[in-house]
């Protein structure tokens, strides 16, 4: 594209962002045409969450509804908030509760939970989220803007100046976002807001109690002392006129109609919560007899969320304000002074971590006495935890070391699984002039987060015959299996306890782990492998391991309960590790997909007794020899002992109707809406079949390699089965698995030193 392109194309976008100002009739004629765009604070943050649509996710073993405006849509998913769905979804529960005044009008919403749990996540998703909302047709956000110049003469000319100002520059806009349907009297903006109500399409009414801000009631009281001397007839008429009043459209953003108080601001309570006086321009401005609000700044918190959103950031730090703001949700009013107050609309959220509700319990002894008492109950609490969900911790772990934003929705958990598991590379800056780029491992990231994640969890309520990395495992996909059967997590009674997600490993301190690993020099495997930018799991596992006794971060119980936790995830990903490597060697002995299915058809037919009809139109009669051989040479299970001739006994009889028919009759009976042909069940979908797709074990390896060696794998001599074998294996964990070469190498060396120890 050209220069001129890409100025047409950013004309474009602020074209369809913006709206020329109009008359307040014309807004009234556009709110009434689309209700939604006059709707109040709460309201509206519920519009734009809701726009964003739902996607379906798994954690802690159950599906749940997530709403798309927390991946942080609108920004490529760079602050997306991973997990937590519902805190979240009761997050939103509450904005609609509040919304339609059901009762929590008068609740502050508090975010609580330790450091990296994505609060501040929250707040940055709820900026990105809300702007870009407010630049769609369906978002728009209105205020007011004011122009006061030659309606009383020069003198009196609401200006910031000594003389009076012309054109553009004569009007000012509302400094606080007021709602435009706040111009109209009282009695008049009940029967509007009725007849908008009417239009809306779904329940919650919108409704404007509040009235103008100081600055603007300042410029329409002047207006109306004006043209009420002058004896005009239709007052308010004159005073709305568009040469003295227009509505325009704004951007909501921080200042805008979202006032965000960080823990480094300063000033009194006044000057933080709304703003403070400026006491030279007094003077100059005609306020008769009292300060002007004219001379106020309006850079409050609550004055820059006015309309929309007040986040109070690392509300420990401002503890003082809490106090201060009791009454705002109840009364939606502040005061600027003593003879000056301002209503406000906005939707109060506070985020702090666990040293704010000390800080609020610290007279809890006293019971009824508690001064904070008052407080506590108007703050209602949604705790943010650490991740439980090793797909999740991976997912962040990666954003954390990379720059990827990309939020992983994925169709299957096998689909999931492989971003798990996959290689990451890292570009290492050595210098100010070069990078070098640094290999994590596949199954590297996968360590890293299920150790963390191991961490966290509850091991009170692990279930018998399971370990903590099983309970991971079952939060993450909902299910286990146990050799081919597959277990669901209610089949385990495994429920999500108080203590799941509150303590543990946070990833900041795995992701420095990591950095200081990807800045390392020296060869940690091999002297003879040039292989110093390959970072191995069992690299990480260590170094996080062993890295807790000096980490601030753990006290010595918390860094010794950790560490003994390490061991069932080395076993784990060790197994992952074999399995790759077996899958590698046995690459060219797996059983395809059409003889699987050609298998299946078999069955089906000899279950029925009958033909049947694949999905080719062909009529298939079972063969009871081809079964044979299948469940012999490939399964495993059987032998010739199993069979008289060809016909099956009891044992393989039971296995084709329990493992294969069944999945079958389960599958025909969720399509019962429509025509069955066994070809429209996929292998993988069988699970027993899937194992056979894909698995091999050691002795399968002896079978079929007699001459193999795991003793000789790190140096075979040369022309021996096992230098051939190795060679085809390295390959296929390149091809297979996105291994690099190195990090095959690693890994196989890894698992045959474990294997030539059980080898004889």
């Amino acid at each position: 594209m050209s220069g001129e392109e890409y100025i047409g194309r950013a004309d474009d976008s602020l074209d369809a962002t913006y709206e020329a100002p109009m008359s307040l009739a014309e807004y009234v004629d556009t709110v009434l045409e689309t209700p939604g765009i006059a709707a109040h604070a709460s309201k509206y943050m519920l519009a734009a969450i809701e726009a964003a649509g739902t996607r379906t996710v798994i954690e802690e073993g159950e599906e749940k509804e997530r709403y798309r405006f927390f991946d942080d849509p609108y920004n490529d998913g760079e602050h997306a908030i991973l997990g937590n769905t519902e805190v979240l979804n009761a997050f939103v529960d509450d904005l609609r509760s509040i919304a339609a005044g059901r009762g929590k009008d008068e609740k502050i919403v508090w975010l609580e939970g330790p450091t990296a749990t994505g609060k501040s996540e929250l707040k940055r998703c709820l900026i990105n989220g809300l702007r870009e909302y407010s630049k769609t047709p369906e978002g728009r956000r209105y205020t007011v803007e004011w122009n006061v110049a030659g309606a009383g003469g020069s003198d009196s000319a609401l200006t910031y100046g000594d003389a009076p100002v012309e054109d553009e520059d004569d009007w000012y806009e509302s400094p606080v976002q007021v709602h435009p349907l706040t111009v109209f009297p009282a009695d008049v903006r009940t029967d509007l807001l009725a007849e908008i109500n009417e239009r809306l399409d779904d329940h919650i009414d919108i409704h404007v109690d509040g009235e103008l801000d100081p600055f603007s009631r300042e410029a329409y009281d002047y207006l109306e002392e004006q043209y009420r001397r002058q004896g005009a007839e239709d007052l308010f008429s004159a005073v709305t006129d568009p040469s003295h009043l227009r509505v325009k459209n704004f951007v909501v953003d921080v200042g805008h109609g979202i006032g965000v108080l960080h823990s480094e601001d300063e000033g009194t309570p006044k000057e933080r919560l709304v703003g403070s006086w400026m006491h030279g321009m007094l003077r100059e401005l005609d306020s008769r007899g009292r300060k002007n609000p004219q001379a106020f700044s309006y850079d409050g918190v609550l004055s820059q969320g006015n309309g929309l959103l007040t986040v109070v950031e690392d509300a420990a730090q401002h503890a003082d304000l809490l106090q201060k703001l009791l009454n705002v949700p109840d009364e939606s009013r502040v005061k600027l002074d003593k003879g000056i107050g301002m209503d406000v609309d906005t939707q109060l959220v506070i985020i702090s971590n666990p040293d704010l509700e000390a800080q609020l319990n610290q007279h809890a002894d006293r019971e009824g006495q508690d001064p904070l008492k008052a407080l506590k109950r108007r703050l209602d609490k949604h705790e943010f935890t650490y991740l439980t969900n090793l797909s999740l911790e991976a997912q962040l772990l990666r954003r954390e070391l990379t720059n990827e934003t990309t939020v992983w929705d994925p169709d299957s958990w096998e689909e999931l699984e492989t971003w798990i598991q996959e290689p990451v590379t890292v570009s290492v800056r050595d210098d100010v002039a070069s990078a070098t780029d640094k290999e994590l491992a596949p199954h590297t990231i996968e360590a890293a987060a299920l150790y963390a994640v191991a961490s966290r969890l509850d091991a009170s309520n692990v279930p018998n015959g399971l370990d903590l990395v099983d309970k991971a495992l079952l939060f993450d996909r909902g299910y286990l299996m146990e050799g081919d059967e597959r277990i669901d997590i209610d089949d385990y009674d495994l429920e999500t306890t108080d203590h799941d997600g509150d303590h543990g490993i946070p990833v900041t301190y795995v992701r420095d782990v990591v950095a200081d690993l990807l800045h390392e020099t020296q060869d940690r495997h091999h002297p003879d492998l040039p292989v110093e930018h390959v970072i191995m799991p069992r690299d990480v596992l260590n170094a996080v391991a062993e890295g807790m006794g000096d980490a601030p971060v753990f006290s010595a119980a918390e860094a010794t309960e950790y560490e003994e936790r390490v061991v069932p995830v080395k076993n784990h990903i060790f197994g992952e590790q074999e399995r790759d490597v077996l899958d590698a060697m046995m690459r060219d002995k797996r059983v395809d997909e059409a003889t699987v299915e050609e298998y299946i058809e078999h069955v089906y037919a000899w279950a029925s007794d009958d033909q049947i009809e694949n999905e080719r139109g062909e009529y298939v009669d079972p063969d009871p020899l081809k079964m044979k051989v299948f469940e012999i040479e490939h399964l495993g299970r059987f032998d010739e002992d199993n069979y008289d001739d060809n016909d099956p006994d009891e044992a393989v009889e039971a296995f084709r109707t329990d493992k294969i028919i069944t999945a079958l009759n389960r599958h025909a009976w969720q399509r019962r809406d429509e025509e069955f042909r066994v070809g429209d069940v996929s292998p993988k979908e069988i699970p027993v079949i899937k194992t056979v797709l894909g698995s091999h074990d050691w002795d399968d390896v002896k079978r079929t390699f007699e001459d193999f060696d795991p003793r000789q794998w790190d140096e075979p001599p040369s022309g021996t089965e096992t230098a051939r074998l190795k060679q085809m294996t390295i390959e296929n964990m390149v091809d297979m698995h996105g291994y690099s070469e190195a990090a095959a190498e690693l890994t196989s060396r890894h698992v045959m030193n474990q294997v030539s120890y059980r080898w004889d």
